[in-house]
């Protein structure tokens, strides 16, 4: 078996795998103090407009550019608000984000403030992923898998886009250090519907040619920047994937992912996961 399949169209061929909804589920901050929502005014921006304490919701695996729009509902405040603060605002990142927060907007509820302002929101967001995540358990870990700490928290964003369950996050962390390895393209979808700003089960021929650094068919190693917001179970698949030399992976049914490192099976697998996409779909 060579490293890299041979390409065929996918939507009804062959797919690496299949995922393209958001989780959500919702890790809950267990006590997030009101004094950390002390409004952080800069120039030009807008403190909310509500009147008494709200809760704005991030769901595990949501991507920057909703939880932008998200904050910008919940502080009724003009759309584009939040990204244009979090262009400006000077979150704890690592270098390698090159001041994109994607992957440290940490999933939670969080309880907003009258006269919190966007740049107040999302440093929390920041400073909560780094206390959750554990700043020195990430680092060890991606030392031991020869990664950075911003690379773990692209493969954790990734697990968190491909995974059916929470069962297979580490299988599928296991799949990506698995081709890394093997100098192998990751041939995710979840990168592709995030360089095409979609979320969606069918990805075909053309779209494996989409022009992007998030193609995954096309080039290899991981995207330039995490693809969402991971949660703490994702992070945790990623520093510590389960033992195994599986390849590909697909979800043949909700609960069904099937793992393997046998080309020829995964084919299998593949087609029967088309056959009963077909079915619902007619």
């Amino acid at each position: 078996m060579t490293n890299e399949p041979p390409r065929t169209a996918h939507g009804r061929g062959t797919r690496l795998t299949r995922r393209g909804r958001l989780v959500l589920i919702v890790t809950a901050v267990a006590a997030v103090a009101v004094a950390a929502l002390v409004p952080l005014l800069l120039t030009g921006e807008q403190p909310a407009k509500v009147k008494k304490t709200v809760p704005l919701l991030v769901p595990e695996g949501r991507r920057a550019t909703q939880v932008y729009s998200s904050v910008d509902k919940v502080l009724a405040i003009p759309s584009g608000t939040t990204a244009k603060a979090a262009a400006g605002a000077r979150l704890d990142l690592p270098g390698a984000a090159h001041r994109n927060p994607e992957g440290y907007l940490f999933p939670a509820t969080y309880p907003v403030e009258a006269g919190t302002t966007p740049a107040a929101l999302l440093g929390y967001m920041v400073d909560t992923a780094h206390k959750r995540f554990g700043a020195d358990g990430i680092a060890q870990g991606a030392r031991r898998n020869g990664m950075t700490a911003y690379q773990t928290v692209t493969i954790a964003s990734i697990v968190q886009a491909e995974a059916d369950t929470p069962a297979d996050m580490g299988r599928v962390a296991r799949v990506v250090h698995n081709r890394l390895g093997k100098d192998m393209p990751l041939q995710m979808d979840s990168t592709l519907n995030y360089a095409l700003n979609r979320s969606t089960l069918d990805t075909t021929h053309s779209d494996t040619k989409t022009d992007s650094p998030y193609n995954t068919y096309e080039l290899k190693g991981l995207p330039p920047t995490p693809i969402g917001n991971p949660g703490e179970e994702a992070m945790k698949a990623a520093i510590s994937p389960t033992r195994g030399d599986w390849l590909y992976f697909v979800t043949v049914a909700p609960g069904d992912t099937r793992f393997t490192a046998d080309y020829a099976e995964h084919r299998t697998n593949v087609e029967e996961f088309n056959a009963k996409r077909s079915s619902t779909t007619e």
